[in-house]
């Protein structure tokens, strides 16, 4: 697929990467001759240098024969009108557009009916909801969720007091007791586990589960006895995605305080957000602010500023001086892959929470949703079940009797609106939404190959 990417900041630069990870054409256009260069140099792209929204730069970019125009410039100005020109100058089929205000956001036909946006991507609202349900699921190292939230597929640490402890699994015995959910993956020493073979569950294990979300909370609270129930935050950052979470986490009847350095968005923030939350003028890193403020009574430390060793610094301290759960958003890879599992026990990674938002339409097909999962090494998708049992190969067949790749795993099933656990002899049906996860994203490719339909199918 040849995809346009207008912008080459740090949203952009992810996107590109993740999609030339699947092995598309890209080009980046961007005004910043630097930046286009370090991307050049790192990854089998195209770059042109340039102003995303003329047609002049579009065209010299490839726009004629582009089968989609991802635009993720920093204004929404420049996004939209590239759109734009994209659908009624070079007739682009898909045009998706990074969109910052929060009134194209709640009108999304303006969007579509004025600037011929076909979907938009909000890395801050994805980044929150990410964060969310981490807080909100605190035995959780990485929650995604399905079928417009209903269902989760988590990766979940085995604890002292793990109601699975010495629980024996293989892959006739993959569901959670009580119908709860499913076993996708067992890792070990960040090892993952064929499960074909029989295992009984130990200390620090890591378990990658899909579980229906109306009951994920009783489920992780089985799983980890010893745990309590996040309900005090303290916030390091209090830019956009800082300000999205305390508002999200207060309307759920959180105890939330916010520390930000700068003077004028702390009065900002104290009109902008709830009676409820406090806001803190500093800075994380300030030993004698955290304890002033109780931090060894916080259950959740979440640093997001817009400085990546600022946020691990922080994160680091809160975890010495006592909080209980700490993350940290992590922007370079390398930094993320080196402090998860350390002191710092989620390094939320921006692009990660951002990509799955463009695996439909970078994958295409009965692709519905997709998420990248342990650092982007697993994929969870989401398939629509189309075609009979003459053009299908999974339409009318039991999940035993599925062609899968011996690491990927049928998370749940959707049906008409009910989440469904699989057994070995669940039979699937057209119009079912599928979920399947695949511990790695060329296993993923082959998954996906099962769930076409034949050319023939009309």
């Amino acid at each position: 697929m040849k995809i346009l990417v207008i912008g080459a900041g740090r949203v952009g630069s992810s996107v590109a990467e993740n999609l030339v990870s699947e092995k598309n054409d890209i080009t980046v256009v961007d005004t910043d001759k630097t930046q286009l260069a370090y991307l050049q140099e790192r990854f089998d792209l195209r770059t042109v240098c340039g102003d995303g929204s003329s047609p002049d730069i579009l065209a010299l970019a490839g726009a004629d024969d582009t089968d989609l125009l991802v635009s993720c410039a920093a204004t929404d100005a420049v996004n939209l009108v590239a759109c734009k020109i994209a659908k009624d100058v070079f007739n682009i089929p898909r045009c998706i557009s990074r969109v910052r205000g929060t009134y194209y956001a709640k009108h999304a036909e303006i969007l579509h009916d004025q600037f011929g946006v076909d979907s938009t991507i909000s890395p801050e609202a994805s980044v929150t909801e990410y964060l969310f349900s981490l807080v909100e699921f605190p035995d959780a190292i990485q929650v995604v969720k399905f079928a417009e939230g209903r269902l989760s597929v988590a990766i979940v640490q085995i604890g002292k007091r793990s109601t699975l402890l010495d629980y024996q699994i293989d892959q006739e015995h993959l569901n959670l007791p009580h119908g709860k959910g499913r076993i996708l993956e067992l890792v070990r020493g960040g090892e993952s586990l064929p499960l074909q073979r029989v295992f009984n569950l130990k200390v620090g294990d890591e378990l990658v589960v899909s579980m229906d979300t109306s009951k994920v909370n009783d489920a992780v609270m089985r799983l980890n006895k010893d745990k309590r129930r996040t309900r005090a935050v303290m916030i390091a950052g209090g830019g956009n995605i800082g300000a999205r979470l305390a508002i999200s986490l207060a309307e759920q009847g959180y105890n939330i305080r916010i520390i930000e350095q700068n003077k004028a968005r702390c009065e900002q923030l104290a009109t902008l957000l709830p009676e409820q939350v406090l806001v803190l003028q500093g800075n994380g890193t300030d030993e004698s602010l955290l304890v002033s403020e109780n931090i060894e009574e916080m259950d959740t430390w979440v640093a997001v500023t817009n400085d990546d060793e600022n946020n691990i610094m922080s994160s680091l301290l809160a975890k010495r001086l006592g909080a209980h759960k700490v993350i940290a958003l992590i922007s370079r890879q390398a930094y993320g892959e080196l402090m998860e599992g350390s002191m710092i026990d989620v390094a939320v990674s921006p692009s990660q929470a951002t990509i799955g938002a463009l695996l439909h339409d970078v994958r295409q097909g009965a692709v519905v949703r997709g998420h990248r999962l342990r650092r982007g090494q697993a994929e969870a998708i989401e398939f629509e079940v189309v075609g009979d049992k003459d053009s299908s190969h999974v339409v009318g067949r039991m999940i035993t009797d599925l062609r899968l790749p011996r690491t990927a795993q049928i998370a749940a099933i959707l049906r008409d609106g009910e989440v469904l656990i699989p057994e070995n002899d669940t039979v699937i049906l057209q119009g079912d939404h599928v979920v399947v996860y695949a511990a790695s994203r060329e296993v993923m490719k082959r998954v996906e190959k099962l769930f076409q339909v034949s050319a023939l199918f009309v």
